[in-house]
Parts: structure tokens; C-alpha cells; sequence
């Protein structure tokens, strides 16, 4: 299954990028030495944070816990943790499922994500991890591709009872209904509308024996954050997560004693780093909701005392203008993993100088794991303009459209790399794998960057998100950037306009802040007032009040697309 050399499995774990342990083995360890200490705090948007117990930052006690039954947030335990997912691992072993079958998992941001993660880890099993805001369509193309065998839900599915919806996903799906889970396991699973009983210990034991994913074998199948056209399948192994955190905690100097808030859904890379993994490696609580809310999260980063925060631009631009954050104490926030999408720079400098947080980037994707990082060492200007330096050991290459290295000082070209952070490939595509991988074996990405000759790394664009008007290439995160700069807009997301003449012209979608209006010429007089070239200037506008998201957070870019060209037909788009 997997594209790696065996010989490159081997130097990673000589190396020590990889290792031997699962992460079922370390929350083994933390529930045996720490049992009361918090791995998970449940966020309750309704609390108010007046009797929220100690907080996830005071200390790992029982106290910390809180009142379950009120409006607090809910706190779980190592040894929930642990025992809750060797429950339901050993319930899905028993429902016949075999080593190796597929199981998708559709639950938002909560705890259940992470305990259905965990228990498929135990009992041998693949996960197919769905974003929650994924689309009956491209679940029902996930879970056939994937053949999964069974799929996990609760017992609604966006406000719908769940079995009609999953039975709508596919004939023959099995079907389980976890509870939220914290409540310390004590209510039931169904599996097929039937309430399955607890499993002893003794016989859970035996069931799962000798069943578990391999550090280095296939543990989940998660989507591409594609904007047009069906998701691929991208492969992960438990050891390329393990890698991943060797890198993010020499970025941020980690520690024991931090306290997570991962912002990004769980099924995708930012958000199994940032909630499934590090603070797991580390025994540092997690803060996580169920669906990501300006002022619940403002809320929850002070009430237990957050140090890294893990979010994408769109949501870290969202508290900076939320008016809840002059009203909250967030001294505890010392750092900020962010990216995803173009970052301003203006607005993260803002978020550093009002929270005394340092703002991190890591460059990379669903497939690639990461290329280059920058790191607390490094100046404002190299966090914040370039997207931190090469890997070393991810063998980063620049090449040009025929695949030939570029050399030079400064190289702009396609990114390629080959290491331990690397994805297993795309599961049962071939002609894509032909598509990701160059002849040689290194990872291709679509993105055009710059390296300059300390190896700090630039994203100019994506070859995929480049408006070519009258044979000019403008990159279209580029022209966001500086879009995004101006005083009255919150949210801009740019692509290319049909035109009979230039070919492409450049169209902005913006979201204006609350009580601005934004026009055209606002937009062109803004961007002549900071020099920037008039190739760059919007020829189109369309206000609307969200951008469309796809299921990895990011701006759907292929639905605006497909919009505005609608909206040329209407005569819905402020033309200049």
C-alpha cells in the first residue's frame, strides 16, 4: 500500500523521525501514570466560564473537572480516554469486523472524533475520516471508494435522525451511534438500531489482541480539501503524525504544561496534529467544540488558560475582530500555528501585539505533511512574510514546469519533497499517484513558491490559482493579501472572471466588517495608495455576507468560480 522504500522506513526510524509505539500506546502510558489528568475539554458554548471548575491550564486532578451537569464545559480524563476507546474498539471487533476493513467516521469536533480515532487504532481497523460539513455526495463517494464496511455517527446527523442518512449513503452499511462521551462511557452504543452490550475485560482483551495499526501501516483515509469535483483519498500512517509533532514542538518549544486549542476539523491535517497527536505525545490537555464560534472560542482560550492555539487565517481574523476580544485575558497564549490560506501580514502582527502570542506557519498539505515551518527564533518578518524555512530532512527541491531543478540565490519554481512527513500516496487512484509523485519519487505540490538563499521560504500562488489576464500571470493569494489589508474588509477571497478580451480578468468576493460598506473603486484607490501594480486592481466585485468553505476549512474557490459566471450572465457583479 505504501509508496515508500522499505530502506527509507528503516533510516526514519534509525534516525529517529519514526518510531515503534502507536499512539494507542501513549495514551495507555498517561492513563496508567496520570489517570486523572485531562486529555479533552469539551467546550459548552452556553458556559460562562463562572463555574468551570479549575480549567483545563490548573492542574490534572478530579477538581478540574467541573460540574458535568450544569453549563460547563466538559472535562475527559486520561483514563476516560483510554477506557472509553477500548470500549468501543472491542464493541466493533465484535460486530464481525475484520482486521484492515474500513470504517468511516462522520462526528463533529467533540470528543467522540477522537475516541472513534483511537478505538479503530486498537482494533486493527482503517478509518475514513469525513470533515463534518462534507455533502451526502462526497460522503456516499468517500465511504464506496474506500469500501468501508461500517459507518460511525451520532444519533443525529446535521439535525437529521442518523439512520435514514446513512442509509441513504450506501446499501449494507453497518452503522454505530456513539454517545458524546462525556459522561465517563456509561451510556450506550447501537450498532444497526440495536443497543450492544459491554464486553468484559478479560474478553475485550482477547478480542483486540495482536489487532492494532502499526506505527508505519495505513491508520485513517482522509479527503483532499478539493474545491471542484470529487475528493481524492490521501493515505496517512500513525509515524508521519509522530514526525510531524518532532517538528511543531521544536517550532513552538513545546511542553508538558501547554494547553491545546485546535480550531481545525479533526479529520484533516491541522486538526489531527493539533488535537489528535501533540497533546497526546505531550499529556497536555485539548480544548476542542464541536463547531468553531467566535466568541464561545475567545471565551474558552481564556477560561482555561490556552497556550497554543491551532486555527486557520479566516478564524484567527474573525477574533481579531470580534469585538469579545478586548473583553477577555488571553496573557496565557503565548503562540499561534496558523495557515491554510494566504496570511495578512498586517492582521497577524495585529493578533501578536494584542495577544503577545507568536505567529507560526508551517507550509504544506493534506499530502505532504510540511516542506518548510518557522519557528519562536525567528524574526516577525520571517514568521509572518515567508512561510519559515526548508526541512532539511524533507529534501525540498524547486523545479520548473519540465520538472528540472532551478537553481540560483532566490529559486521560484513547483516545491518537490521526499521524507518522513510524506502521505502513503492516494488511496486506489493510480493515474493521481502519477499525478503527486515526479518519476524520481519526490512529492510534487501545485503551489509556485519562492526559496531565497537562506532557504526561508515564499508561496507566490498555486498554479491552479493563477488569473492569466492578457497573458500576465497575478497570483491570486497575492492580490488577497493586499485586499485583505483594508480597513473595511473582513473576509476577501479572489478568482479569475471570464472575459472576451483579457482572457481572465481578477474578481474579489469580499465579506465586509459590520457597519462598512465596500465598493470597487474603495478597493482600486486602496490598492493605488500602497503602489500595487494595476494588473492586480479588481475589475469585478460581489459582496456577499460568508465565503463558501470547503470541508478542510479552507474558501471554496472552484464553488466561486463557478458563481461568478453565473453572476456575469445576471449582471450581478459591480463591474469597473
Amino acid at each position: 500500500m505504501a509508496l515508500f522504500l522499505e530502506s527509507e522506513r528503516e533510516r526514519y526510524v534509525e534516525q529517529g523521525w519514526w518510531g515503534t509505539s502507536t499512539l494507542a500506546d501513549v495514551v495507555r502510558g498517561h492513563a496508567a501514570t496520570n489517570p486523572d489528568g485531562v486529555a479533552y475539554v469539551v467546550v459548552n458554548p452556553a458556559a460562562d466560564g463562572s463555574s468551570a471548575g479549575a480549567g483545563a491550564g490548573a492542574g490534572a486532578g478530579a477538581g478540574a473537572q467541573g460540574d458535568r451537569g450544569g453549563q460547563d464545559d466538559a472535562v475527559v480524563t486520561w483514563a476516560e480516554y483510554d477506557a472509553t476507546s477500548t470500549r468501543l474498539a472491542a464493541l466493533l471487533v465484535a460486530q464481525g469486523l475484520e482486521a484492515g476493513d474500513r470504517l468511516g467516521v462522520v462526528l463533529p469536533d467533540g470528543m467522540a472524533v477522537h475516541v472513534a480515532f483511537l478505538a479503530a487504532e486498537k482494533a486493527g481497523l482503517v478509518v475514513v475520516g469525513i470533515g463534518a460539513r462534507a455533502g451526502d455526495a462526497e460522503i456516499r463517494h468517500l465511504l464506496r471508494h474506500t469500501g468501508a464496511r461500517a459507518v460511525v455517527t451520532h444519533a443525529a446527523v446535521r439535525g437529521k435522525p442518523a439512520g435514514p442518512v446513512v442509509a441513504s449513503w450506501g446499501a449494507g452499511l453497518g452503522h454505530v451511534i456513539v454517545p458524546r462521551w462525556v459522561d465517563g462511557g456509561s451510556t450506550d452504543v447501537h450498532f444497526d438500531g440495536r443497543v450492544v452490550e459491554d464486553l468484559g475485560t478479560d474478553e475485550a482483551r482477547q478480542l483486540l489482541a495482536g489487532r492494532a495499526v502499526g506505527p508505519d501501516e495505513l491508520f485513517m483515509v482522509n479527503s483532499t480539501s478539493g474545491t471542484t469535483g470529487l475528493p481524492k483519498c490521501v493515505m496517512h500512517s500513525v509515524n508521519r503524525w509522530m514526525y510531524f509533532h518532532r517538528l511543531v514542538a521544536d517550532s513552538a518549544e513545546l511542553v508538558e504544561g501547554d494547553v491545546f486549542f485546535g480550531a481545525v476539523p479533526a479529520p484533516f491535517g491541522f486538526g489531527l496534529w493539533s488535537a489528535h497527536f501533540s497533546p497526546a505525545l505531550l499529556g497536555a490537555p485539548t480544548v476542542v467544540m464541536e463547531r468553531f464560534q467566535t466568541v464561545a472560542a475567545l471565551r474558552a482560550l481564556a477560561r482555561h488558560r490556552v497556550t497554543v492555539l491551532v486555527c486557520v487565517s479566516t478564524q484567527f481574523i474573525m477574533m481579531l475582530n470580534s469585538d469579545e476580544l478586548r473583553d477577555v485575558d488571553l496573557r496565557n497564549l503565548r503562540v499561534m500555528f496558523t495557515g491554510g490560506e494566504a496570511v495578512p501580514y498586517e492582521r497577524a502582527a495585529a493578533f501578536e501585539d494584542y495577544t503577545g502570542a507568536k505567529v507560526l506557519q508551517i507550509y504544506g498539505s493534506n499530502e505532504s505533511g510540511a516542506f518548510s515551518r518557522s519557528t519562536v527564533r525567528d524574526s516577525r518578518e520571517r514568521r509572518l512574510r515567508t512561510a519559515g524555512k526548508v526541512i532539511d530532512e524533507m529534501a525540498v527541491r524547486v523545479v520548473d514546469e519540465g520538472g528540472h531543478d532551478v537553481d540560483g540565490p532566490v529559486r521560484t519554481g513547483m516545491p518537490a519533497g521526499r521524507g518522513p512527513a510524506l502521505c502513503l500516496g492516494y488511496y486506489g487512484d493510480d493515474e493521481a499517484n502519477r499525478q503527486l509523485f515526479m518519476d524520481d519519487g519526490w512529492m510534487l505540490m501545485g503551489d509556485v513558491v519562492e526559496v531565497d538563499r537562506d532557504g526561508y521560504l515564499k508561496v507566490v500562488g498555486r498554479t491552479s490559482d493563477i488569473i492569466i489576464r492578457g497573458g500576465k500571470n497575478i497570483s491570486a493569494p497575492a492580490v488577497e493579501a493586499e485586499l485583505a489589508e483594508h480597513p473595511a474588509v473582513a473576509h476577501v477571497a479572489v478568482v479569475a472572471m471570464p472575459d472576451e478580451v483579457f482572457g481572465e480578468r481578477v474578481c474579489a468576493y469580499v465579506v465586509p466588517r459590520p457597519e462598512h460598506a465596500v465598493t470597487l473603486s474603495d478597493l482600486t484607490s486602496f490598492l493605488d495608495s500602497r503602489g500595487v501594480s494595476r494588473e492586480w486592481f479588481p475589475e469585478g466585485l460581489v459582496i456577499v455576507e460568508d465565503l463558501p468553505r470547503a470541508s478542510g476549512a479552507k474558501v471554496a474557490k472552484g464553488e466561486l468560480r463557478r458563481d461568478v459566471r453565473r453572476r456575469l450572465d445576471d449582471g450581478t457583479v459591480s463591474l469597473a
